[in-house]
């Protein structure tokens, strides 16, 4: 029987542990994610033997992560169907990639269909090329870093700590702001997410960067490490449209200054968004990540 409950904390390191033997780069396998989105999305999570599974939703509109850990995978496939089931919901499963696509189809042959959305596939990258940007591919991109600091000659990077939280989130609420009010409404519960992170930075063991200009942040990301994949993953990013490069510098100055310690970084799904997806495409991604939904349908 599976026992769900609401992430805390005090879970991180179980969690943690069962995700380093997560086979895969999906953005959706860190702790952090799971905890800062919990109120958004109704997330619940639970400790089945060695595994972490993650239950989104609520009445009958349950869906489910895959079991993460060590351990027997059709064991734990079986108690995410009975635990659908009995709280009258089609088995639904989340962020199935490659690697557990194969599993499911061996295990559970012809017990589930697999729907795939490109909103949904992870874009990662080499982060040595984020923080050098050579080659003639970003030729762009190293164009508007040089009008950046032409026009900004004043600007500066520093990492992110409890000391220039509450700039960040200053930013954030100008960029809420310049919004319509139809687009403040969606990007309410990413906010919301936001000042969770914020709240919890270090204890969620996040690392992040700003830019300044004049002594004022236009500029901000932060993310976490994803366990066991030597790979990093941006949560979020934000600038002011108007300030030419500010994207393409904090881009660079973070992926420079804090992440060389990681071979890839994550830089998530586009939503089916076109101008973010033409945004992530233009980085020139090493890897994109498919991830398909598991419907159950025995």
């Amino acid at each position: 029987m599976l026992e769900f409950k609401k992430p805390e904390i005090s879970d991180k390191p179980w969690v943690d542990k069962c995700l380093k033997h997560a086979a895969s780069m999906s953005c959706e396998y860190t702790f952090g994610n799971t905890y800062i989105w919990a109120e958004a999305y109704n997330s619940e999570i639970c400790k089945y033997k060695d595994f972490f599974i993650c239950r989104w939703g609520s009445g009958n509109k349950k869906s489910y992560s895959l079991p993460l850990g060590e351990g027997d995978f059709s064991d734990a496939i079986e108690q995410i169907i009975k635990d659908a089931k009995e709280n009258g919901c089609t088995p639904v499963i989340y962020g199935v990639t490659a690697g557990y696509l194969s599993m499911l189809q061996e295990a559970f042959t012809g017990k589930f269909t697999y729907k795939y959305n490109d909103g949904f596939n992870d874009y990662i990258y080499k982060t040595e090329k984020m923080a050098t940007l050579s080659g003639k591919k970003y030729h762009s991109k190293r164009n508007h870093i040089t009008n950046f600091k032409k026009n900004n000659p004043d600007w500066s990077f520093e990492e992110i700590n409890s000391d220039n939280v509450a700039e960040c989130i200053a930013l954030h609420m100008k960029w809420l702001n310049d919004k319509d009010d139809e687009e403040n409404e969606d990007y309410a519960e990413e906010f919301s997410a936001v000042l969770t992170a914020f709240e919890n930075y270090d204890k969620l063991g996040f690392k992040g960067g700003l830019i300044r200009i004049g002594g004022e942040v236009v500029a901000y990301t932060m993310g976490e490490e994803l366990k066991g994949a030597n790979c990093f993953v941006s949560h979020f990013e934000k600038a002011p449209s108007e300030i030419q490069g500010a994207y393409a510098i904090i881009n660079q100055e973070f992926s420079k200054n804090c992440l060389l310690g990681y071979e890839y970084v994550n830089r998530e799904e586009d939503l089916g968004l076109e101008g973010l997806r033409k945004a992530k495409l233009s980085y020139h991604p090493e890897i994109i990540l498919e991830k398909c939904i598991a419907v159950y349908n025995d």
